[in-house]
């Protein structure tokens, strides 16, 4: 029986050891939390990568309709035709 006793008690140096564990986790708390939302922004941010595609895409799709509507456009003369009128 006095060894449920003994564990029981916990040394005054592991005491003091989880009292210094909460303090310094109660002034890290602010730290942690800025640090996981700025992850968090980080990760859902819009990249330079995938703005600079998006605008490469839209510039080919520009491309290929200004391409089309010339192509359609633009009839070729008959050699007959007087193109003067």
């Amino acid at each position: 029986m006095g060894k449920k006793d003994a564990s029981a008690t916990k040394a005054p140096v592991d005491q003091y050891r989880k009292q210094i564990g909460r303090q310094d986790y109660k002034k890290n708390k602010p730290v942690l939390k800025a640090t996981r939302l700025k992850a968090e922004a980080k990760k859902t941010a819009i990249g330079i990568k995938e703005v600079f595609l998006v605008a490469v895409a839209l510039l080919v799709l520009l491309l290929a309709f200004y391409a089309f509507f010339y192509l359609k456009l633009t009839e070729p003369a008959e050699p007959g035709e007087d193109s003067t009128d």
